[in-house]
């Protein structure tokens, strides 16, 4: 059985306010007008066309913004309205951070260790703290919920909580963004042994770091990711990220390398040192790992940014090929697009065909096809013992669509983020949705 990918529904308060500093797309598109509907039908069009290649979909829940007890948590009291009003009159910032959508990007939302790998034969979920990005540190509590809402059955299961965020631990945790799991052969599944790469940005051995943006991860919390999970250490890699590429605007791993099964696909620039990353791969996953690796002179990393062709989805279909689904920029940029081409046309990889996807409202605020979705290699036991009702079919997606055109605004502009009424449609929404999907009473609001 291959991996469950599990996307983030995009929430009603999807807007553009640039919170992501280092995230060079999210920072260019600051202040422009957003449509929350649109974006929320363009990942289901999305898990729609993963499913119709015959991989498994499941979806995991936006979380409840604008959120309120975040405000009253920094003294702010009264009503709900009161609060919104005085917050946007003193502090819209902290207004943009306490309603925005980015726990879309489940990439983030937690590393998976599937059972095939751990010590006590259960897939561990590790939610990620996100400490770098203020507006994301308070997602951890709810994600770490909706996760034990899904994967529900502790014999199968282990949602741990995300590592502590103070600076003293250098636990910087971006969850499955800068995690990495590869097999000996095109199965990706939770039956198949695996060997992980972690890739940081800092470690205190660091000899090189970013001079312009953050490094976000850090070896530290890396390495404890794995101890939770009790991991074999001789099938793990830890790699750092170059310190170039997170200064060119690649603040994750996945924005520069994306790996399935026994493909790796990567730029030349995407770690540190290079060399000796790729010969540890090799050794630990063995003769079988094919690395398709783009070259500066093929690809800059100005075109590997503003294409995320390093974000798209690397998917292992029924007949054992894969599939790289792409954001539609990719196509639009003739080098990117020949790139592609050339590696399409290699008969020494298993890559059977491109795809592109329309997922520009995600990607103007800084994320692609991949930073949408939280792969979940499961054997079929553990399939069975995932909550059903977050996994996509056809009479599923139908009431997600209908979900979104009942609840979600065609348009949004940061003065609408202190209207009470966007936050009692918000509030609704999560409510029906949770019904929707059987997740229980998971929002600060429901309890």
């Amino acid at each position: 059985m291959p991996e469950v990918n599990f996307d983030g529904l995009i929430g009603p308060t999807h807007s553009y306010a640039g919170l992501s500093y280092g995230n060079v797309a999210s920072s260019k598109n600051q202040g422009a007008l957003s449509n929350p509907r649109a974006a929320a039908l363009q990942g289901l069009a999305k898990m729609e066309a993963v499913a119709a290649l015959g991989v498994l979909q499941g979806v995991l829940p936006p979380h409840e913004r604008p959120h309120v007890p975040t405000l009253r948590a920094h003294g702010y009291s009264g009503s709900d309205a009161e609060i919104l009003a005085l917050v946007a009159q003193e502090n819209s910032v902290l207004l943009a951070r306490v309603s925005s959508a980015s726990a879309m990007w489940t990439a983030n939302a937690a590393t998976v260790l599937p059972s095939a790998d751990t010590a006590d034969g259960r897939t561990h979920f590790v939610t990620a703290n996100l400490r770098a990005m203020f507006h994301r540190t308070i997602e951890p509590v709810v994600t770490a919920r909706a996760l034990e809402a899904t994967f529900q059955n502790p014999a199968r299961f282990a949602v741990h909580e995300a590592l502590p965020s103070n600076s003293s631990d250098d636990y910087g945790d971006e969850g499955a963004a800068n995690h990495t799991r590869l097999t000996a052969s095109s199965d990706n599944s939770g039956d198949a042994r695996g060997v992980h790469l972690f890739v940081y940005g800092a470690a205190q051995s660091s000899t090189r770091t970013p001079a312009r943006f953050p490094a976000r991860q850090t070896r530290s919390a890396s390495e404890r990711v794995a101890q939770l999970a009790r991991l074999d250490p001789a099938r793990c890699v830890f790699a750092q990220q170059n310190a170039d590429a997170i200064d060119a605007g690649v603040f994750h791993n996945d924005v520069i390398c994306v790996g399935n099964g026994n493909a790796l696909f990567c730029h030349e620039d995407a770690f540190e040192t290079r060399e000796a990353t790729l010969n540890a791969l090799r050794a630990a996953v063995g003769e079988t790992l094919t690395i398709i690796e783009l070259t500066r002179e093929e690809i800059t990393l100005e075109e590997v940014v503003k294409s995320y062709l390093f974000n798209s989805q690397l998917l292992t279909l029924p007949d054992h090929t894969m599939a790289l689904l792409c954001p539609i920029e990719c196509a639009e940029n003739p080098r990117v697009k020949a790139a592609i081409d050339r590696v399409l046309a290699d008969s020494g990889t298993s890559l059977s065909r491109a795809i592109f996807m329309d997922v520009r409202e995600s990607m103007r605020n800084g994320g692609g096809p991949a930073c949408l979705r939280l792969r979940v290699p499961l054997s079929d036991a553990d399939l069975r013992a995932v909550n059903q009702e977050t996994l996509l079919t056809p009479a599923k997606l139908a009431a997600l669509r209908v979900w979104v055109n009942t609840h979600y605004r065609e348009t949004l502009h940061a003065d609408d983020l202190a209207d009470p009424a966007l936050l009692r449609e918000s509030r609704s929404a999560l409510d029906e949705l949770t019904r929707l999907l059987a997740l229980g009473n998971i929002y600060d609001f429901q309890r």
